[in-house]
């Protein structure tokens, strides 16, 4: 399959055309994934309030999942449109490129964080009681634990869609990593 073409606008339902505006408005474009979801009648709407519903987390600590996350699933579309939004949050370069590794020693919280996500995508849920222990001692809430895999989730859902539909990065592409 060589790639889904990005829908239209004029090409979707009512309901579509109208997320399409509101996205315009409040983000200046309606990204290629996004677009993607609308060949569904249903999904951009149900997806877009998943990725709105997250709140225990701070702006950086919801960058730091969404990079680990993209990373271990080898989206680079997620990669490149978190790497713009990591860097909007005060996150440098360096730090960008070790939060895709799952790490953070620049930050012992966010560190744990950037482990406990990378190990949740990595083992699909099944990571070791001590490295939850370890994300609550943080000071991290079950709360916020819950919002983490959620967000894991959310983002496994777009590296899935991408991986799929291969449609086109309309953001600047973020760099691979040296291994």
């Amino acid at each position: 399959m060589k790639g889904f073409p990005v829908p239209k606008k004029e090409d979707l339902s009512p309901k579509n055309q109208q997320l399409f505006d509101e996205m315009k408005s409040t983000m200046g474009k309606v990204p290629n994934l996004y677009a993607t979801l609308a060949y569904s009648e249903n999904a951009l709407d149900a997806y877009l309030n998943l990725e709105n519903s997250i709140a225990s987390l701070s702006k950086k600590q919801l960058e730091v999942v969404n990079l680990a996350v993209s990373q271990v699933n080898g989206c680079v579309y997620c990669l490149s449109a978190h790497s713009v939004v990591a860097t909007m949050n005060g996150f440098t370069e360096a730090q960008i490129r070790e939060l895709r590794q799952g790490t953070a020693s620049f930050d012992p919280s966010l560190d744990v964080l950037a482990r406990l996500s990378k190990s949740l995508t990595e083992r699909r849920g099944h990571v070791d009681p001590e490295l939850v222990n370890e994300f609550l001692a943080a000071g991290y809430t079950r709360e916020n634990l819950v919002d983490v895999i959620m967000l894991v989730g959310d983002r496994t859902i777009s590296n899935i869609l991408h991986a799929v539909t291969k449609v086109p990065v309309d953001f600047p592409a973020a760099p691979a990593l040296d291994n």
